[in-house]
C-alpha cells in the first residue's frame, strides 16, 4: 500500500474581538475554508478540499487552528484563505481573517515551530510590560514553552542560531 502524504496548515484566526473566538468550533472553520476554496477556485477546488480536507486541532483560547490536507493541493487551499472574511458559527456572524503562520508535512513539525512562535511574541511583550509582575509571569511562560523530552537550554540554543542566521 502506498501512504498518502498530507500537509498541515498551522494558522491563527484573527478577530476584533477576542471573545468571539470561543464561539467557534471545527465544523464552523472546516465550512468556511471550504466555501472559500470553492468560491475562488470553482469544483475543481471543492472537489480536492473534499477529498482528505479536515481541522485537526482548533484552540478557541488562542484562534491557532492546524489544517490538515492532500499534499498536492495545498497551495489551492493557501491560496484561498486570504478571501475568508467571516466565519458562520452557532447563528453567528464572526468576522475575521486568517493569518498563516507556517506549512509542515507533520503535526510534529507545525507544533515545534508554534512553540518558537509563541516563544518570540512573548520576548517582544517583555519589553512593553508595566511592572516587575507582569515581566515575571512573562519570564515563567518564556522557560515553561517547551516540547516534552527537549530541555530549555537546546530550545534557546535552536532559537539563538536561527535569528543568527536570519541577520
Amino acid at each position: 500500500m502506498v501512504r498518502m502524504k498530507s500537509r498541515y496548515l498551522l494558522c491563527e484566526i484573527n478577530v476584533s474581538n477576542r471573545r468571539d473566538l470561543l464561539k467557534l468550533d471545527d465544523r464552523a472553520v472546516a465550512g468556511t475554508v471550504k466555501a472559500a476554496v470553492a468560491r475562488t477556485h470553482g469544483d475543481y477546488g471543492a472537489a480536492l478540499c473534499s477529498i482528505r480536507f479536515c481541522v485537526k486541532y482548533l484552540n478557541a483560547h488562542t484562534g491557532i487552528v492546524f489544517l490538515r490536507f492532500p499534499k498536492g493541493c495545498y497551495k489551492l487551499l493557501w491560496s484561498a484563505l486570504p478571501f475568508i472574511t467571516s466565519i458562520e458559527s452557532r447563528g453567528q456572524i464572526i468576522p475575521c481573517f486568517f493569518n498563516c503562520l507556517h506549512v509542515g508535512g507533520t503535526i510534529r513539525t507545525c507544533q515545534k515551530f508554534l512553540i518558537r512562535y509563541n516563544t518570540q511574541q512573548l520576548h517582544r511583550m517583555l519589553p512593553k510590560c508595566k511592572n516587575e509582575e507582569e515581566k515575571r509571569q512573562i519570564q515563567e511562560a518564556i522557560l515553561s514553552c517547551s516540547l516534552t523530552g527537549r530541555g530549555d537550554e537546546e530550545l534557546e540554543d535552536e532559537l539563538e542560531s536561527e535569528e543568527e542566521a536570519g541577520e
